[in-house]
């Protein structure tokens, strides 16, 4: 019986009679190595170039998410290229862009309303390091597998989130007070109809969503975010329009530096904190799945050229502390910059790397013109991004396959928009139990 024993206790503690099995991320699959840049040498320029086309997608909508937090376009810009370079060096997956994303902002705007925009750099900071900590204690793969369902109805209640948060910027309106989109656009449209809508801002607004939404059909190779941008900036100069535009951005990135500790208001930071962490490992990790998929499409890849669960988060805690510390906000990886990433060729990290240092280039020598961009041409462009989020037949399937994910899709949906996007994951994650494993329990329990 002791013999027995002394074996079970060995087993259970891991000695020589079982495999080894470490608590925490090892320091051997965290370090940047040759392994993380395979095929580099003939495949550079594959990289090079897919570098370059996500960069000029993403210079629109890191401005873009910038003011949309509230916390101004530089800030978007310097989490774009120090947050997007930082994740592509330390993360775990080949292909993932990241940055700003609309996903962040749908947290990051309430948090701004209530507390202001100083709160920004504790609670990114706080962030990143729960996120890390997720990456170390290897809880990656956990997060890898919630419900198709819950899922599917968050991403609907984003999309619907962005569109209305971009209201008040699109119609050139003071933002009225509040921290939820809904009744937020409610007051601004109340708002426009009582004192009058401003021509500029809205024949802008409504140029850029036309532009988003044709330009595709002539030309595939300048994306139409670059178009609108463009034609949009160019048709204020050049007409009589007022509209406000971006103003004056800094030449440089600012040096990094501690937040203050505040001396109260800990409860709300920490909330805040732990939703920022939250979406920012569930999106990372939905990016990095969506761009194993588009590569293994493309060139069946292995299971060791796939993603890295939990280095991945680690690498984007990482980012989103050094973000945090410059000026920047909380990143995440990018789905559809990701996308553009894979579909342009890119071989390697370095793909994401020269993305963000395209985009430092332009802080350090396009800042005068991009200052000119109108923010309602942002605005539509985040509106169309917004709608572009939402994939149709994916929720279509979910609310025709079984009667569960149509509850869970729509409840998680309503709850992101009502509420928060912490309240709806979690419900959404037990009405998932609830409707979906308890019966299958249940079943099994009864035949026995």
């Amino acid at each position: 019986m002791q013999t027995i024993c002394t074996c079970n206790l060995k087993l259970l503690f891991l000695s020589e009679y079982g495999p080894k099995v470490s608590l925490f991320l090892p320091l051997t699959r965290i370090l940047p190595s040759k392994r993380d840049y395979p095929g580099f040498r003939s495949g550079w320029r594959h990289d090079l170039l897919a570098g370059v086309a996500v960069g000029v997608v993403a210079l629109p909508l890191a401005l873009a998410f910038g003011i949309s937090t509230g916390t101004g376009a530089a800030s978007g810009l310097v989490t774009a290229i120090v947050a997007g370079f930082i994740a592509a060096l330390f993360g775990g997956s080949r292909f993932q862009v990241s940055g700003p994303t609309g996903a962040m902002t749908v947290v990051l705007v309430p948090i701004v309303a209530k507390y202001g925009v100083g709160i920004m750099p504790i609670v990114g900071l706080m962030a990143g390091l729960i996120i890390i900590l997720l990456g170390l204690f290897k809880l990656g793969r956990y997060l890898a597998a919630l419900p198709w369902a819950v899922l599917e109805g968050f991403t609907v209640g984003i999309g619907i989130v962005i569109a209305l948060q971009q209201l008040p910027l699109a119609l050139d309106i003071a933002k009225p007070e509040g921290s939820n989109a809904a009744r937020v656009a409610w007051a601004t449209l109340k708002i426009a109809i009582v004192d009058g809508f401003k021509g500029g801002p809205v024949i802008i607004l409504l140029t850029a969503i036309t532009l988003m939404l044709i330009s595709g059909r002539f030309t595939k190779t300048i994306p139409a975010s670059i178009i609108t941008v463009i034609f949009c900036t160019l048709l204020l100069l050049f007409s009589p329009l007022e509209a406000k535009t971006i103003g004056e951005l800094p030449r440089s990135l600012p040096m990094p530096k501690l937040p203050e500790i505040p001396a109260s208001g800990w409860s709300a930071i920490i909330y805040a904190a732990f939703a920022v962490a939250a979406l920012g490992a569930i999106e990372s990790i939905l990016s990095a799945r969506v761009a194993d998929g588009m590569e293994h499409a493309k060139t069946h890849l292995h299971d060791g050229e796939k993603h890295d669960s939990d280095r991945e988060l680690f690498g984007q805690g990482l980012a989103t502390v050094a973000a945090s510390m410059m000026g920047g906000i909380p990143a995440t990886g990018a789905i559809a910059r990701t996308a553009v990433n894979v579909r342009s060729g890119a071989r390697t990290r370095f793909a994401a790397m020269v993305h963000s240092m395209l985009l430092l280039l332009c802080v350090l020598l396009l800042a005068p013109a991009v200052g000119q961009i109108p923010i309602s041409a942002l605005a539509g462009i985040l509106i169309v991004t917004a709608a572009r989020m939402v994939n149709p037949v994916s929720v279509r399937e979910a609310l025709v396959t079984t009667r569960s994910s149509a509850i869970v899709l729509i409840t998680t949906a309503i709850i992101t928009v009502a509420v928060d996007l912490i309240w709806a994951v979690g419900i959404g994650l037990l009405l998932n139990l609830a409707l979906t494993k308890i019966p299958m329990i249940n079943k099994v329990i009864d035949r026995q």
